[in-house]
């Protein structure tokens, strides 16, 4: 399942990352959170041979990454069952027909960003808001004049002269 994961998301041109892959020294927990503000998609894979304690580390990231606005994903086998919180959350059964699926969830994903950059583009009276759409938008197609609408946003909101850690200035330097 993994390597299906893999092989679909850098044939729709997204690099794959994943907590095991980078060794930090540091704690384990902090490099997850941090791995997930920095990516625009989390795919949660569960399979019934997954032991519960795992799963629920899975699921947990996933919520992280919700709770950060990322998009999210479950691919699982046809045989796993996902817990009660997350049954109303679509996800990607892993069978013969997978690879098409999923390739039309990352298609999606594109269509998406082009939406979120609307929904900035409609947000004068939400500099922040507007600039964490660009952002979202930015993370799934790496289109860097995103960026540059972004500190547009920032500085027709007059908020240039406050800190440099300032919430708008932050959120800006994505």
């Amino acid at each position: 399942m993994d390597h299906a994961v893999k092989r679909c998301c850098r044939a729709s041109g997204f690099s794959v990352i994943d907590a095991s892959s980078r060794v930090t020294g540091r704690d384990y927990l902090l490099k997850i959170w941090k791995l997930v503000a920095s990516t625009p998609l989390c795919v949660g894979i569960v399979h019934e041979d997954i032991p519960p304690t795992t799963q629920a580390n899975i699921f947990y990231e996933l919520g992280v990454a919700q709770a950060l606005g990322k998009e999210t994903v479950i691919v699982k086998s046809e045989e796993s069952e996902v817990p009660s919180d997350f049954v109303r959350t679509e996800y990607v059964v892993f069978n013969k027909r997978f690879e098409k699926e999923f390739g039309k969830y990352l298609k999606g994903l594109l269509e998406q960003a082009a939406h979120y950059e609307v929904v900035a583009d409609q947000l004068d009276r939400n500099p922040i808001l507007a600039i964490d759409y660009l952002r979202r938008a930015y993370l799934i197609t790496g289109n860097r004049k995103l960026k540059v609408k972004a500190k547009k946003v920032l500085k027709e909101a007059g908020v240039g002269s406050r800190a440099k850690n300032s919430v708008e200035q932050l959120a800006a330097s994505f």
